[in-house]
């Protein structure tokens, strides 16, 4: 399925194709239980996700091991995907990011993110 989505005030967006997003996966890593974000299920591969963004809007935060990067709007603060720690280089979208999905109404898993770092 092809996905779009963006962060809230529009400034970066991505498009992605993938299986169809009917769960979600949270993380207990230290960031991610901040942030409370609902993760697609499965990692995205770079050359199945585009990002387009409005001039020095993405900014990306690291910790830990730095091999993950999370990426924000610096002009909303919405974060809209991070690149894995499990698999550097492909991504998880923000669900309630993406248009036409309810992250509400979807199951999750939890992964124990907090145990790899």
């Amino acid at each position: 399925m092809d996905y779009r989505g963006s962060c809230h005030c529009g400034a970066v967006s991505f498009e992605f194709s993938g299986p169809e997003i009917d769960k979600g996966l949270r993380c207990n890593c230290s960031i991610c239980r901040r942030k409370g974000a609902l993760m697609t299920a499965y990692a995205i591969a770079p050359e199945d996700i585009k990002i387009s963004v409005k001039g020095e809007a993405l900014s990306t935060y690291e910790f830990g091991t730095g091999v993950a990067q999370h990426y924000f709007c610096k002009r909303c603060g919405i974060y809209p995907f991070h690149q894995t720690i499990r698999a550097p280089g492909h991504y998880r979208v923000n669900v309630g990011c993406v248009e036409g999905v309810d992250a509400t109404q979807l199951p999750f898993t939890v992964f124990d993110g907090a145990s790899l770092l």
